[in-house]
């Protein structure tokens, strides 16, 4: 017999905001969430563009399967947004083609 929920729903509108920048684009973007949730909720539809062709892509899985959420993060490339934390003052930049590991 179970007293009270494990889980308790909340919707996104609630949640705190913080500021992240996208491409030097100030954003307020819900606490707790994913990069990619917090995109995709502001309205982001293009995270990174493929090395051949230049296809936009962006979040499918959001479980760190695809990686067509790939990002540069606070200057580091190639990091899944769906797997990254949101944290104020976070620097977002749209992937462009295939990113090189320094």
């Amino acid at each position: 017999m179970m007293e009270e929920a494990l889980f308790q729903p909340t919707l996104v509108s609630e949640r705190p905001r913080i500021e992240i920048r996208f491409n030097g684009t100030p954003l307020e973007v819900p606490a707790g969430t994913s990069v990619a949730a917090a995109l995709l909720v502001s309205g982001v539809a293009q995270f990174r563009t493929t090395p051949v062709g230049r296809s936009s892509r962006a979040p499918w899985c959001m479980m760190g399967v695809c990686f067509d959420c790939l990002l540069e993060i606070d200057g580091k490339p190639n990091v899944q947004g769906c797997m990254t934390a949101v944290k104020e003052n976070m620097d977002v930049r749209t992937q462009w083609g295939a990113a090189r590991y320094e």
